[in-house]
């Protein structure tokens, strides 16, 4: 068969699903990214911030935050597979590399709850600083983090033993925290602060804080919320909420290198599993942006529920799990 003919013959690739949670309105809207309609919207429990897939994509987990629950839910129904123990008001979660163990922030008591998916059970609550919100687990499973608004710190949990560590002080109300995909460095947003974290994770100190200015702009409306990292290390995407830009950060000399206005109250970031699609969810204005990544361009909106807040993608059923 001549190369012409394979490429006649090849499967067409499979668009994505985006998963969209609506904070006022309990669902989660998924979007196609082929066509970037709306496909489907099906309920969930009160007030769902964070969202995430399991490895393999066939569930969905959820945070329910005024039910206090994490919900896991099938991708492809909307189906109500069951409730996970959660402590009380979970915001964010992170899910471990093998997909065995969540980690969730529980702002209104101060800890981390860990919690075992497969028994469903409780293994640790673990005392962090006050009002937890951002979770995230290092690439090789052995560290995880909660950001803590109120005490302004990064907690360090050591993963074998589900003793906290270490704590690193950061600027004002941090909310988002992310590892970059080699494992070596933290990204950790302010949101009153108005920076950005880079922290050595080796030593657990920062290593370098990025501010923000855009033109017209006051600086108080600059809020760093969500963060995305390229897989290939390049790029950094930050949500700066009520400014409605998303900042693009070079992340070998930590400068911005562009500001792309999106919808209003942006507050969280996802990238297509090819790296070629950002999407982001604006909460007042109820919609998701999508951005051309190698354009650096806002290409399309797409109306959701209200107050979207997290955003979570898959493949198609039959693909590997989206990030």
């Amino acid at each position: 068969m001549t190369a012409v003919a394979l490429l006649l013959h090849a499967a067409p690739a499979r668009a994505a699903e985006i998963f969209v949670t609506n904070e006022r309105d309990n669902t989660v809207s998924v979007i196609d990214s082929g066509t970037y309609a709306v496909t489907r919207t099906f309920p969930v429990g009160r007030r769902p911030r964070g969202v995430v897939f399991s490895k393999d994509g066939k569930r969905l987990f959820v945070c329910a935050s005024d039910s206090d629950s994490v919900q896991v839910i099938d991708p492809d129904s909307g189906r109500l597979l069951t409730d996970l123990p959660s402590g009380e008001d979970p915001e964010q979660f992170a899910l471990s590399p093998d997909g065995r163990t969540l980690f969730i922030a529980n702002e209104n008591n101060a800890t981390t709850t860990v919690v075992d998916v497969d028994t469903k059970s409780v293994k640790a609550q673990i005392d962090v600083g006050i009002e937890p919100e951002g979770v995230a687990v290092s690439p090789d499973g052995r560290v995880a983090v909660t950001t803590s608004e109120t005490t302004n710190m990064v907690h360090w949990i050591d993963v074998a033993t589900l003793k906290a560590i270490d704590a690193t002080p950061v600027d004002q109300r941090p909310r988002h925290a992310e590892f970059a995909r080699d494992g070596k460095t933290l990204w950790v947003s302010s949101e009153i602060g108005g920076s950005v974290a880079v922290i050595d994770v080796a030593t657990r100190k920062v290593a370098r804080t990025i501010r923000f200015e855009i033109k017209g702009v006051a600086a108080d409306r600059i809020q760093p919320v969500g963060i995305s990292l390229t897989d290939d290390g390049r790029l950094a995407f930050v949500a700066l909420g009520p400014s409605d830009r998303v900042a693009v950060i070079d992340t070998k000399s930590f400068q911005v290198t562009a500001y792309i206005l999106v919808g209003r109250r942006v507050w969280h970031t996802a990238l297509t599993p090819e790296q070629d699609r950002l999407v982001t969810t604006n909460g007042v204005s109820g919609d998701v942006t999508v951005i051309d990544v190698p354009a650096l361009k806002a290409i399309r909106t797409v109306k959701v529920g209200r107050f979207p807040w997290g955003a979570a993608i898959r493949p198609q059923a039959g693909d590997a799990a989206g990030k």
